[in-house]
């Protein structure tokens, strides 16, 4: 255990950013997920709509400095592609 103030701060602010990371990215693969889900089902609106909602959960964890920029591209992009396929 740390015996330095400024120690013991950081080791209370980094689990509190590592609690708010895991929040974001727990988010992040269930609106994801609901994307899939309504894939599956074969509902065209369904889909878009969770793209949509799943689009911006994901930019926002990127602008959050949860995500890289290049990730949040290409999980956007996966998602996209997949319901742009759909029959």
């Amino acid at each position: 255990m740390a015996n330095i103030k400024s120690a013991k701060k950081r080791i209370l602010v980094s689990r509190t950013n590592a609690d708010r990371n895991k929040a974001i990215r727990s988010s992040v693969k269930t609106a994801i997920k609901k994307v899939y889900a309504a894939i599956e089902n074969g509902d065209k609106a369904a889909a878009n709509a969770a793209l949509t909602a799943a689009v911006k959960t994901i930019e926002m964890a990127g602008s959050k400095g949860v995500y890289h920029k290049n990730n949040v591209a290409r999980k956007v992009s996966h998602i996209s592609k997949a319901v742009n396929q759909m029959a």
